[in-house]
């Protein structure tokens, strides 16, 4: 998105967070897309990271199919480019949404977890109904992050920590409970047939992947730019990973990020 303009978004740069997306799947992180996905559909992938997903789209709209994916990050898209080089229907390309104009228009444009990011995700939904073919949908993935549950609760400096978060997401703009506003944004932007479906991701102790999973607040507690800001100092900020971190490997039980897929379609 474009920062030149009045969008605020988290720049996800370097190599651990490529690495991140390209654990990502549709199976596992978009499943409730995957019935849209025919062969022969033109797609297009907004805020595609690495790929990591548009890849798996690519297989399902098959040879006769494309998928292009675009991200505002280079080191995302350069990395996708290689690690994904076999994939022949996809494109990934390193450019800004509102730069962004193809010759052609797509069937099926999809954003997953993007729009949170946006102080103007109306204007970005406007933006996808241009770029859509007449009868096409947009499928709109994102979080309600004020919902998020823990079982038990983490420790109070994570706690502190993740209020703080919140706070500083919102003092920039960016809307925390999008997941529940995507309905009337998207008939905002002109589309119709709106329809929700739930896809919450649930970890629970046990599973392979839970500790790694329920860790990404410990994650995103590394980034620095809320203490350069002066919402928190960076002793509370490094009490909040380590203690969080202890209680993630011993005492966490479940967490539940609350998700929501949003469609609408342009109008024929």
């Amino acid at each position: 998105m474009n920062q030149s303009t009045t969008n605020k978004v988290i720049q996800r740069e370097g190599e651990g967070t490529a690495k991140l997306f390209d654990e990502r799947s549709l199976a596992n992180d978009y499943a409730t897309l995957a019935p849209l996905l025919k062969p022969g559909l033109k797609v297009l992938d907004v805020g595609c990271g690495t790929g990591a997903i548009s890849k798996d789209i690519a297989a399902l709209v098959g040879e006769i199919g494309h998928v292009t994916g675009i991200d505002n990050t280079e080191y995302f898209i350069q990395s996708g480019k290689e690690t994904y080089a076999s994939v022949k229907n996809m494109e990934l390309i390193y450019i800004d949404l509102f730069s962004f104009e193809p010759e052609e228009k797509y069937d099926l444009i999809v954003s997953a977890r993007v729009l949170q990011w946006l102080n103007n995700p109306i204007e970005a939904l406007k933006k996808m109904y241009s770029l859509l073919k007449p009868g096409g949908t947009v499928s709109i993935l994102d979080y309600n992050h004020e919902a998020l549950q823990w079982q038990p609760q983490p420790p109070p400096s994570m706690q502190r920590f993740y209020a703080t978060f919140l706070r500083w997401r919102g003092d920039a703009g960016m809307n925390n409970h999008i997941a529940e506003d995507l309905p009337e944004y998207l008939q905002e932007a002109g589309f119709t047939d709106i329809e929700t479906f739930d896809a919450d991701e649930v970890y629970q102790k046990g599973e392979a992947n839970f500790i790694h999973k329920a860790g990404i607040w410990a994650k995103v507690a590394q980034l620095k730019q809320i203490v350069e800001e002066g919402y928190i100092d960076d002793e509370s900020r490094l009490l909040a990973i380590d203690e969080y971190t202890h209680w993630v490997e011993n005492d966490a039980e479940q967490m539940v990020m609350k998700l929501k897929e949003v469609r609408g379609t342009k109008q024929a």
